[in-house]
């Protein structure tokens, strides 16, 4: 839970309608995301995941990424299009200090 706590605090980016499967890749580099220094990313990865509920107040979305129940957390703003049943991409990475 810690390592995912970590991963969240750091990054993780929706985009709907993916169909990828988790992978190692380096996706997130050239990605515009003010105020983030990505050279001491480490872990980065995008898994497939589906919706299966959303917090439109608190932002806490519920969803199944390779075969596991997980629990992300976003900008209540950025969930004003997501749904239950969404296929999306989590884009996660994390950093120590």
């Amino acid at each position: 839970m810690n390592i995912l706590k970590t991963a969240l605090f750091a990054s993780a980016i929706l985009l709907a309608g993916s169909s990828a499967w988790a992978h190692e890749s380096g996706s997130m580099q050239g990605m515009n995301m003010p105020g983030m220094k990505m050279d001491n990313m480490m872990g980065m990865h995008d898994m497939a995941a589906t919706v299966n509920a959303v917090d439109s107040k608190t932002g806490l979305v519920d969803v199944t990424a390779d075969g596991m129940a997980l629990k992300v957390h976003f900008p209540p703003t950025a969930l004003a299009n997501v749904k239950a049943g969404d296929h999306i991409t989590l884009h996660l990475a994390f950093t120590k200090p």
